[in-house]
């Protein structure tokens, strides 16, 4: 009886391989064909069919046909760039949750190095990741005593992720802020919670006048939230405005649209998506055009400046390089990340509530390029070292850890402004620590004095803005496989993606 059940289920796990393979080909064996007329998508399949026969008659215990299922199409997808993967049930409605304001986890950032380890960008302030003290460029050598060598971002967050109340433990390697002291090998463990996610990092008014909002990603309420700070800081007499992409690893494609809506004309082309073209040389069905559909909320002459580094990915690129093209904002920073590639979700009926997250078009800016494996080039370039990078990101999180609750600007040193709360407590010094050296946060300081030197818009631009030709420019080697470059990823997940809606539905951010 058992082999019987066995042989029905190869059979059924067989079939149902040969579907994906179809959908993974846009279910046409002509596609296939039309690509190399030697192509034979059945006989391609053969081998998974002998390894899985192999494996139920020699293993030496019996193995779970689901698990082999879902092994099998994530290796699939995880052959075709570092982008693309299968999405399990549980994973699914994480995403859901994720898009919907909060999410269990320890809250962080990851991506991969140019190594291919799994690094921190960042811990969300006040996450548990936060609290228990991983930093940025801190590298995750293994989760739970597993080694992450040969981890993809999507990997790694799969094995942080679980349930509210359970612990992690993860042995970082933790590079040292100068050359004289060596690597340390740290192990913490990270209890998961509920951690809120919030687009809106930080807002203020600095010298009373120059607004600043820092965007973590790109969420469903992003561009309202956006509006409502914008609309306050005009109400107090705002004259220019700082919009800091930094660290911002992407999310929703229609939420940056809806972001640049703030500055645009109705009708304005934000971006477009190319994919790739059919059979017929009809379009593919995620070509499609992005346009403004509302007026602008900030005035058309006032001054602003898009802060960007090598984290700023996916949908904060598309902002900057439309902000940027229309010369409707300065650039200050870093070449950005360059992710322009789209991910569609679609929906598996086997098996259940699944999902892949295939990689389907590139997005072009109004440029007419892609800058996927490229970036933005700012047109006024600022750097900060590592050493003094990951100063600055401590510094900021002690004042958030001074006053948790309040809202503001966070500690960038003088030029923010920042005044520890009345009544909050500053963090207290461990014994025998010294009192840490208070950094400057140099892009943020050079975006200020940018805005200080000249109230005029017309004349800021025509001294600083560069040709588009100059910092918009499409990659020539555009490699097969992006796994081994990294990719910035979302809280806790894998690389963040721009979701192109499949059948008009709204997909969710990584």
């Amino acid at each position: 009886m058992q082999k019987q059940k066995s042989k029905f289920e190869f059979a059924a796990l067989l079939t149902f391989l040969t579907a994906a393979a179809l959908l993974l080909s846009n279910g046409f064996v002509s596609r296939i064909s039309a690509d190399d007329d030697n192509v034979d998508v059945y006989r391609k399949i053969e081998p998974i069919g002998g390894v899985l026969a192999t494996i139920q008659r020699e293993y030496v215990r019996d193995a779970d046909i689901d698990v082999l299922v879902e092994g099998a199409l994530r290796g699939m997808m995880r052959s075709l760039d570092a982008h693309s993967s299968y999405i399990s049930a549980s994973d699914l409605e994480q995403m859901r949750e994720d898009t919907r304001g909060e999410f269990e986890g320890i809250g962080v950032s990851i991506r991969l190095d140019e190594d291919g380890r799994v690094m921190v960008v960042a811990p969300i302030s006040g996450s548990p990741a936060a609290e228990a003290g991983l930093l940025p460029f801190d590298l995750i050598m293994a989760i739970d005593d597993i080694p992450t060598d040969g981890m993809t971002t999507a990997d790694a967050a799969d094995k942080i992720r679980g349930q509210r109340g359970t612990t992690v433990k993860l042995s970082i390697l933790r590079m040292p802020v100068d050359e004289k002291s060596d690597p340390e090998v740290i192990d913490i463990e990270v209890k998961r919670d509920r951690v809120p996610l919030v687009s809106i990092g930080e807002s203020g008014l600095i010298d009373g006048k120059i607004g600043y909002i820092r965007v973590k990603d790109f969420k469903e309420t992003t561009a309202r939230d956006m509006r409502d700070k914008i609309n306050g800081f005009l109400d107090n007499g705002m004259q220019s405005l700082i919009i800091d992409l930094r660290w911002n690893p992407g999310g929703l494609l229609n939420s940056s649209v809806e972001v640049c809506e703030l500055f645009f004309d109705k009708g304005t082309l934000v971006t477009y998506t190319e994919g790739r073209k059919r059979p017929d040389g009809s379009p593919n069905r995620d070509d499609m055009r992005y346009k403004t559909q509302r007026s602008a909320v900030v005035p058309k002459d006032m001054p602003v400046v898009i802060l960007v580094n090598n984290q700023t990915a996916s949908s904060s690129e598309i902002v900057t390089g439309a902000m940027q093209f229309y010369q409707r904002a300065l650039v200050v920073g870093e070449k950005t990340f360059g992710k322009g590639s789209v991910q569609t979700i679609i929906p598996l009926e086997r098996p259940e509530n699944t999902a892949l997250r295939l990689t389907t078009a590139l997005y072009y800016t109004p440029a007419e390029v892609t800058i996927d494996h490229e970036g933005i080039k700012p047109d006024v370039e600022s750097t900060m070292d590592q050493a003094h990078l990951i100063k600055l990101v401590r510094q900021m999180d002690r004042s958030f850890e001074a006053d948790p609750m309040g809202e503001g600007i966070l500690d960038h040193g003088t030029i923010s402004g920042y005044k520890l709360p009345e009544g909050a407590l500053a963090p207290e010094l461990k014994e025998g620590e010294e009192a840490p050296e208070h950094v400057e946060d140099l892009q943020l300081k050079r975006a200020v004095e940018l805005l200080r030197e000249d109230s005029v818009w017309e004349n800021l631009i025509k001294k600083y803005h560069k040709s588009v030709k100059e910092t918009q420019v499409a990659h020539v080697d555009k490699p097969a496989d992006a796994a081994a470059e990294g990719s910035a990823a979302g809280d806790d997940a894998a690389a963040p993606a721009v979701e192109a809606p499949p059948a008009g539905e709204v997909a969710p951010e990584e």
